[in-house]
């Protein structure tokens, strides 16, 4: 039975590889050039170390997918919303585990204290990635046409938002999170 949890230095290998596969061969990412795992590594490193959530959801020993947030903006105002980021196995597709990781980052991500969790979706034709942000509760704020050049065409962002928490209605109680710098 796959089991969701924290990600360890030993997921970094599988972690590239699943993100190596979307690189190459998909438009929810607009890199062009697959990460190293020691690139991959210091990213999780980075979210970690501001407290945010970065997850696996794994079957046997073998990693099916990733989660993690991060900062949407750099600036310090930004501090309660965040920009998820989701990545499956081929293998893990349209089996539900992508939806169970999303749920469990978004729990984390609101433990943590974010309070809007942002979905930056690349490609407006990621009928996978818009339908599964959807069926959580994100809902779509926009469509920036045209914004990324991958594999010889031009491609859109969708832009999707969740609000955690107290979303809005209150001011913060305290600071949990480590401001972006």
């Amino acid at each position: 039975m796959p089991l969701i949890r924290p990600s360890t230095d030993l997921d970094i290998a599988a972690i590239a590889a699943i993100y190596r596969e979307h690189v190459l061969h998909g438009t929810g990412t607009f890199e062009i050039d697959p990460p190293t795992a020691t690139e991959m590594g210091a990213r999780r490193a980075d979210v970690l170390a501001k407290g945010l959530p970065y997850l696996v959801v794994e079957d046997a020993g073998r990693v099916l997918g990733f989660a993690y947030c991060n900062w949407f903006k750099p600036r310090p105002a930004y501090r309660f919303s965040a920009e998820d980021s989701i990545y499956m196995a081929p293998s893990a597709h349209r089996q539900g585990w992508g939806r169970a990781l999303l749920a469990e980052l978004s729990a984390q991500a609101e433990r943590a204290g974010v309070r809007k969790l942002i979905a930056v979706i690349g490609d407006s034709a990621n009928a996978a990635s818009v339908g599964l942000h959807q069926a959580l509760g994100f809902r779509h704020v926009g469509t920036m046409t045209a914004c990324g050049w991958k594999f010889e065409r031009w491609l859109d962002i969708v832009l999707m938002e969740k609000p955690l928490g107290l979303a809005h209605t209150q001011p913060p109680l305290q600071d949990r999170l480590q401001s972006p710098q």
